[in-house]
């Protein structure tokens, strides 16, 4: 924008004043009465703890909302962007988020009829720290696994070819890394089942509980804990990673701005290049 402005002859001060006006008259002016389900997380704004939340139509994958900081306020603060721009919160039928998040309260208190999804990579997550807490143990107790942090980590099919065969020497000299191993392959496989899902994830949970592992066991204790919601995903197949790319459009834009020095600056950005906006712009041709 200083370049911009630099070469306009022109403040950026008043050049974001026009660009804030018309985005905001664009998503002011958003129809929001088609959503029915979301997604809900929160990116960073500045190095630190200083975040935004971020809250997209999760079938569209269209940007709606971004709040100040990370909390369940930025739900409050959705559903009354929500009212104002053609929609009822109880259309509302699924919100996707994070399992460790603090957002669960907001969606109580503001689409108490909604169901709670637990996003799924989120899982997956913490099945793969679990494997690496196997690993550390194992080191820490004189196992040789020196150099194998990537041969175990995340899935066989993006490893080299040396990588795969390291895996497997590690899962066979080591039984309980196998075991961890094998637990989070096949939680990947009771997610990609089409009609199982749940009576394999029950079967699954039994699993690791007997695994020794106190990782895994600890894993399907949280399963357990969230079990709606993470259930809810087998019925609505709706994820967070139309968010996660979206997270990544405005980091990119931050990275590209070198950081906005406030905070409504980000947010017309963010809904300028993520939000699907129709821009009223003037028809002016040069002279």
């Amino acid at each position: 924008m200083s370049v911009v402005a630099e070469m306009l002859g022109e403040i950026d001060t008043r050049l974001w004043r026009v660009i804030i006006a018309r985005v905001e008259e664009a998503h002011r002016q958003s129809d929001w009465s088609g959503v029915r389900a979301i997604a809900i997380d929160e990116t960073s704004v500045r190095k630190g703890w200083n975040y935004v939340t971020v809250i997209i139509d999760a079938h569209s994958k269209r940007l709606l909302h971004v709040a100040p900081g990370r909390s369940g306020e930025a739900l409050r603060s959705f559903k009354e962007a929500l009212l104002e721009r053609g929609g009822r919160p109880e259309q509302i039928g699924h919100i996707v988020m994070d399992m460790l998040h603090c957002f669960k309260r907001g969606a109580r208190e503001n689409f108490p009829w909604a169901k709670v999804v637990f996003d799924r990579f989120h899982v997956m997550v913490m099945a793969g720290e679990a494997v690496d807490q196997v690993r550390k143990r194992l080191q820490a107790d004189g196992a040789a696994l020196k150099g194998s942090l990537w041969a175990l980590r995340g899935n066989e099919w993006n490893l080299r070819e040396d990588q795969k065969a390291a895996r497997k020497d590690l899962a066979i000299r080591y039984k309980q890394l196998g075991r961890a191993l094998a637990l989070r392959s096949a939680l990947q496989d009771v997610y990609a089942s089409e009609s199982d899902g749940p009576s394999l994830l029950a079967w699954w949970c039994r699993w690791a509980m007997r695994s020794r592992l106190k990782p895994f066991e600890k894993l399907a204790n949280s399963i357990k804990q969230h079990w709606h919601g993470i259930l809810a995903f087998f019925e609505s197949r709706l994820t967070q990673g139309p968010l996660e790319a979206i997270n990544g459009i405005i980091q990119l834009a931050k990275r590209r701005s070198r950081g906005f020095r406030d905070l409504a600056y980000l947010q017309t950005i963010a809904y300028w290049v993520a939000g699907k906006l129709t821009l009223n712009l003037p028809s002016i041709q040069p002279t």
